[in-house]
């Protein structure tokens, strides 16, 4: 994106750029007048705004109505960046806990179209506070189980970012964005700039997608397609089987066929079950798990599924909170949630430790406990000990031929047991882990062929 305002798409321009033909109809909120000069009687205030306003030819620095993008209604608010440098004022936040009420009132969901320099200093901490009322408003939606999707675009820093913008449960950001709690003037001057960018942000897992406008009518209207309001949706139908794999005579051919480089992983599955995949990336606390796919999908059939997928790694502490993170916005929303287990279990080296592995994990025993959607899992390679069982659904888990669970692997057990190399095998058998162990003691509903 370009870096001088006079070359950045206005409020408007980037409300046309989703709607298109179909249209916006925007709405004003009833008038307050500030004082003059505004609540702090800052010399020149007014001057200021009312140039904003000659230029831009807007009243003040959000826009926001209603629209439809794609074939789905929704409630739009749009920041203006060169109305006084997208900042947030008390008009602002007039208008912005306006856009949200409307979105209430209405049932839709709310789509940000962020660009902002922060609070308006002018304003003092009558600005700054309107910051805890987009988070009530914000706040509010989020318990009528209501989707809030940010596109963030440049800049997008301050307290804009803090709430509109990283608060919301689907964040996109437009190529090279500055994006960022810390402005361009505020920030330490040997700043890594990259940490402030649009594709930064998406490398810490703070940022779901980084989206070419070219492309951005077409991600938002699959984002408002699996992302709802929707009404009572039946459970994720379990997907196929993608190897015809025979079921194992032994433990030790169970755990062979389940570590096979050729078996079929996530991506396979995934890629056959799904016509649109939409990933949700990172945990929001600075990481992102490559070995853990999370996000929403949506099927031939036009049903929104969540789905968490392990990979065949361990799984690190990023890739827990950020499973958690999704099956807890599936749950407010209503969308039945899918997970594939595949790992060897939990990442258990120091830098796992350090990041909290055990946190997380409970936190993710505690999201498939919590959820109220049906919670469908299929386990298609390794189920190793409690690091895979964190994302199994109790009373609803699958199997595939060649896969099996294990409450610790035959390897680790044997040693435990002070038992030589050449008895994993027969440990192995012990531990009762194949799929047709697992679906007579109860712990698997079905073998999927």
């Amino acid at each position: 994106m370009p870096a001088d305002s006079s070359a950045r798409a206005t409020a408007r321009e980037t409300i046309a750029l989703l709607t298109g033909a179909a249209g916006f109809t925007e709405h004003r909120p009833p008038s307050h007048p500030l004082p003059p000069d505004g609540p702090l009687g800052w010399a020149g205030y007014d001057a200021a705004r009312e140039r904003a306003g000659t230029r831009t030819g807007e009243e003040e620095s959000v826009v926001y109505g209603t629209g439809v993008v794609g074939d789905r209604a929704c409630v739009l608010l749009a920041f203006e960046f060169g109305f006084l440098g997208g900042s947030l004022g008390r008009l602002t936040g007039d208008r912005l806990a306006a856009a949200y009420e409307l979105a209430l009132t209405r049932r839709l969901p709310l789509l940000a179209l962020v660009a902002t320099g922060g609070s308006r200093m002018q304003e003092g901490m009558v600005a700054l506070t309107q910051l805890q009322r987009v988070a009530a408003a914000s706040t509010r939606l989020r318990a009528a189980g209501l989707p809030q999707i940010a596109v963030v675009r440049d800049p997008t820093t301050g307290g804009g970012w803090a709430t509109v913008g990283a608060g919301a449960d689907v964040v996109l950001a437009l190529p090279g964005a500055q994006v960022g709690f810390a402005g361009s003037r505020v920030r330490p001057a040997d700043a890594d700039p990259h940490a402030y960018s649009a594709e930064g942000q998406f490398a810490a897992g703070q940022v779901d997608a980084v989206v070419p406008p070219g492309e951005l009518a077409r991600a938002v209207t699959h984002w408002l397609r699996a992302l709802g309001p929707h009404g009572a949706l039946p459970a994720a139908p379990l997907p196929r089987a993608r190897s015809a794999a025979r079921l194992p005579e032994t433990g030790r051919e169970a755990v062979a066929s389940a570590r096979d480089p050729r078996r079929p992983r996530a991506e396979a599955y995934l890629a056959d079950y799904f016509g649109v995949r939409l990933p949700l990336h990172g945990d929001r606390c600075g990481g992102a798990d490559p070995g853990l796919l999370c996000g929403f999908g949506l099927r031939a059939d036009g049903l929104p599924v969540a789905y968490v997928a392990q990979c065949g790694t361990p799984t690190r502490p990023a890739g827990y909170r950020a499973a958690a993170r999704t099956i807890r916005l599936a749950d407010r929303l209503g969308v039945p949630v899918l997970t594939l287990v595949d790992t060897p279990g939990a990442a258990n080296d120091a830098e796992a430790e350090r990041a909290g592995a055990g946190a997380a994990i409970a936190d993710a025993f505690a999201a498939v406990a919590e959820a109220r959607v049906p919670v469908t899992t299929l386990v298609i390679g390794e189920g190793g000990s409690g690091g895979a069982l964190a994302l199994a659904a109790p009373d609803n888990t699958h199997v595939t031929a060649d896969s099996y669970f294990s409450v610790i692997a035959p390897e680790l057990a044997a040693a435990i047991l002070k038992r030589p190399p050449s008895e994993t095998g027969a440990t192995a058998d012990q531990l009762r882990l194949r799929p047709q162990d697992l679906l007579e003691l109860g712990f698997a509903r079905s073998i999927v062929s």
